[in-house]
C-alpha cells in the first residue's frame, strides 16, 4: 500500500513526556566520548560532573522522544527501508539538566521523488518544560523512506542544504570515538542492534557493527562547542546537518568548521581513517562573545 499523507497527518501530533534526571544528563555525555579520554578536562567537568553541570547541546535530539513511531502498523509506512538522512536542533533557551519536559511531534512536510526513488517526510518535535510550558528546543528530523515513493505527491519545495564553502576550512578538530562507545550511547534510548550485534551489522551490509547517526552527531556538536563557543556549550544554539556515511566504533572523527557571518558557521565531519564524509551540509548558529 502506498504512503498515504492523510493518514500521517491523522495520527498526529504525538504527545510525549521525559523525566529527564541529572544522571541522564551525564550518561548522554559520556555516550558522545566526554571524559573517555580526559577526564578531569574542563569538558569533562561541565559536562559529566555534576557540581556545575551543562547539558551538550545535541542532547535536544533524546529529549520527549517518542522513539521510532514510524514503525507504528497505523503509519503505513515500510519501516524496514527508513533511513536517517537529516538533523536539526534549535535550542531557544538554555537546556535543562533535569525536569519534567514534554515533547509534541508534527509532521512539517512530506515530498515525492518517485517510485523508484523514494520519499522524503520531515518531522518537527517541540519541547516544552512541562511546570512553565516554556518552548526549550525544536528538533526537525528528515527520514528518507526508500519504499514508500511513487504516491502522487511532489518534490517541489522540499528543504536545501547548507552549502558547504569550497575552501580551506578555518578551524578542525580531531575528536577520537572509542571501540565500545555504542555500547555506551545505547543507553540513551536507541536500542537498534545494528550498532551492537555483529550477525545484525551483517545482516545490514556492514562489517561490524556501526556507531549510531546521532552519535556521530553529538561528537561533532562537542567539536562545534570546542570551535565556536570557546567550551561554553550554553553558546551553541542551532546544529543542522545531513548523514552521509556511518562510522565504525573507535574511528576518529574530524570536524571542519568555516566562520560564514557572526554567528554562524558552516561545518563538515570525516572519519580520518577511512578519509571519509560523514556529516554534510553542516550548518551552525552561536552567540558570539562581547
Amino acid at each position: 500500500m502506498p504512503l498515504d499523507p492523510d493518514t500521517l497527518q491523522r495520527h498526529m501530533p504525538l504527545e510525549t513526556r521525559h523525566d529527564l534526571t541529572w544522571q541522564q544528563t551525564v550518561l548522554y555525555a559520556l555516550g558522545a566520548g566526554v571524559g573517555l579520554e580526559d577526564a578531569t578536562g574542563p569538558e569533562a567537568m561541565r559536562l559529566a560532573y555534576e557540581t556545575d553541570l551543562a547539558a551538550l547541546p545535541s542532547m535536544a535530539s533524546i529529549l520527549a522522544y517518542p522513539g521510532f513511531w514510524q514503525k507504528q502498523e497505523r503509519f503505513g509506512l515500510t519501516w524496514q527501508k527508513i533511513l536517517h538522512g537529516e538533523q536539526s536542533v534549535r535550542i531557544h533557551r538554555t537546556l535543562p539538566v533535569e525536569g519534567r519536559l514534554r515533547g509534541v511531534t508534527t509532521i512539517d512536510g512530506i515530498f515525492d521523488k518517485g517510485a523508484e526513488k523514494g520519499a522524503l517526510v520531515y518531522s518537527r518535535r517541540e519541547i516544552f518544560e512541562e511546570s512553565s510550558n516554556a518552548l526549550v528546543a525544536t528538533i526537525v528530523q528528515g527520514s528518507f523512506l526508500r519504499g514508500d515513493g511513487g504516491f502522487g505527491g511532489s518534490s517541489a519545495g522540499a528543504p536545501v542544504p547548507h552549502p558547504v564553502p569550497e575552501r580551506a576550512p578555518d578551524k578542525t578538530l580531531d575528536l577520537a570515538t572509542q571501540p565500545g562507545q555504542a555500547l555506551l550511547y545505547r543507553l540513551s534510548g536507541d536500542f537498534n542492534p545494528l550498532h551492537v550485534d555483529p550477525e545484525v551489522a551483517r545482516q545490514g551490509g556492514f562489517d561490524r557493527p556501526i556507531l549510531h547517526g546521532l552519535c556521530t552527531y553529538a561528537v561533532a556538536t562537542r567539536a562545534l562547542v570546542t570551535l565556536l563557543c570557546g567550551g561554553n556549550p550554553d553558546r551553541l544554539r542551532r546544529i543542522d546537518c545531513r548523514f552521509s556515511r556511518p562510522v565504525y566504533p573507535g574511528e576518529t572523527i574530524s570536524v571542519r568548521c568555516w566562520h560564514e557571518a557572526p554567528g554562524r558557521a558552516a561545518f563538515q565531519a570525516s572519519v580520518r581513517e577511512r578519509d571519509l564524509i560523514v556529516l554534510t551540509n553542516g550548518y551552525a548558529e552561536f552567540e558570539e562573545t562581547t
